[in-house]
């Protein structure tokens, strides 16, 4: 803690020069030049993982623990005040750059006490974590290799009490799957439907059918949320057009309810439009995400360090959340373990939460979080040799 706050200056310097220059997506060439100048001056080897993703190791052979700062910004205009504010027409409103700028805290801490360290520390600079691809991609390109990871954990701010340290036991995120569902009908006149075959009455029913999902289909323990978040189709009230596009989300707790509910929205969206003699066809973005499940071990051991780092307390249990996170393709691979850092609540003047355009953060969280990640580290490395 005493080194991390004397990086304090440094790594708030660090997160501006991040916040002031978003990018999204795996399209991060200042970002990651700027990460990789970084830790190259610190003397680590930074090699390129996958599209855009970076990695670099320190300390000896044996386990290897893995820590992952997310580095993209939203493709959102910032409506703040701050002098640093981004002018580029995207944003950095879930604070991946201030889990950059303290993973790239704990990497000075861990360089500089890199004797203490009883095996490896694998730093994961991960890309596209909003379109939840950019785990993926490492992980598909050999993150979790060459040192093979024993254990990894990230961090992720939240609209909450500084300093406090939220987890959850077992499922902690959603799976998330995105769909688009095109339906394709016959256009008409809208004075001689019965000519056509109307794909907006399709849609209409489609979309009821879906919500039995919800309510009719999985158990009420089983968290299972499918929304349909866009509908379009259309141009003029007297025409039948020819498609309507439906747009949507399934989010579920468990891998198996996961594949349930992909494979139940094909059927129902396949059998009403057959029924209303219509087609239809059902494409998922990308590969999605599993549910985030920490490992009930690793949770222990490490809310255990922290509230020795930070004070009995620190750490506390939440509820799990609908929403994603794509360390959840770590947690998959390896016993992993997602924590949730409070960057600030309203009681303490920060009134907007994440993905808001207004959304501000406390930046003396960021020495907190890069203590953190290295005491973390080392803790679990010394008891894991």
């Amino acid at each position: 803690m005493e080194r991390a706050y004397e990086l304090k200056e440094e790594m708030i310097e660090n997160r501006r020069f991040f916040h002031r220059n978003p990018e999204t997506g795996f399209d991060l060439p200042v970002t990651t030049g700027r990460v990789r100048e970084i830790l190259e001056s610190m003397g680590y080897e930074v090699k390129k993982v996958g599209k855009s993703g970076l990695s670099a190791t320190v300390g000896k052979p044996g386990r290897t623990f893995l820590i992952r700062g997310d580095m993209d910004a939203l493709p959102m205009a910032e409506e703040t005040e701050l002098e640093y504010r981004s002018e580029n027409g995207c944003m950095h409103a879930c604070g991946h750059d201030i889990h950059t700028s303290a993973l790239l805290g704990a990497a000075r801490i861990l360089r500089e006490r890199e004797y203490e360290l009883n095996g490896t520390v694998k730093l994961m600079f991960q890309p596209c974590e909003e379109m939840v691809m950019g785990a993926r991609d490492m992980v598909e390109n050999g993150i979790l290799e060459d040192p093979k990871v024993d254990a990894a954990m990230a961090l992720h701010v939240v609209h909450k009490p500084l300093g406090t340290v939220g987890y959850s036991k077992g499922s902690a995120c959603a799976s998330s799957d995105v769909f688009t569902i095109t339906i394709t009908g016959k256009g008409a006149h809208g004075a001689a439907s019965y000519l056509g075959v109307d794909p907006i009455n399709v849609a209409v029913h489609m979309h009821l059918a879906l919500q039995v999902l919800n309510s009719r289909e999985t158990h009420p323990d089983d968290m299972v949320v499918l929304t349909i978040g866009m509908i379009s189709g259309g141009a003029a009230a007297n025409i039948i057009p020819d498609t309507v596009v439906m747009k949507g989300t399934i989010r579920t707790m468990n891998s198996d309810t996961r594949e349930f509910m992909k494979g139940r929205l094909l059927d129902i969206s396949e059998s009403v439009a057959k029924t209303f003699r219509a087609d239809c066809r059902v494409e998922f973005l990308s590969e999605g995400v599993p549910p985030m499940v920490n490992d009930e071990a690793l949770t222990e051991d490490v809310t255990g360090y922290i509230d020795d780092l930070l004070g009995e307390g620190t750490t506390y249990e939440i509820p799990r959340m609908t929403g994603s996170e794509d360390f959840s393709v770590v947690s998959e691979k390896v016993p992993s373990l997602l924590l949730w850092v409070g960057t600030g609540s309203e009681d303490e003047g920060y009134p907007y939460g994440v993905h808001n355009p207004k959304v501000t953060f406390n930046e003396d969280a960021i020495h907190k979080m890069a203590a953190i990640y290295a005491d973390c580290a080392i803790r679990w490395l010394e008891k894991n040799d």
